[in-house]
């Protein structure tokens, strides 16, 4: 489990970046928006943040590995 002001950081980088890319490069960077968007809504339900399991296996500080 990480602390959830990592996955919010990781989520807003991840939103800007895909918006950025969209106006700059192309509009279908604006899916990306759009799995984050989703990815972050069914993570609320479900208590499962793939993101997690991801940092973890890395090590960032603050996680900790899925068993």
């Amino acid at each position: 489990m990480c602390p959830d002001n990592i996955i919010r950081r990781f989520a807003g980088v991840f939103i800007l970046l895909s918006v950025a890319l969209g106006m700059l490069v192309d509009p279908r960077w604006y899916w990306f928006s759009a799995f984050v968007g989703v990815n972050l809504l069914q993570s609320s339900f479900t208590n499962f943040c793939p993101l997690e399991r991801i940092l973890g296996y890395f090590g960032v500080a603050g996680c900790r590995r899925a068993v």
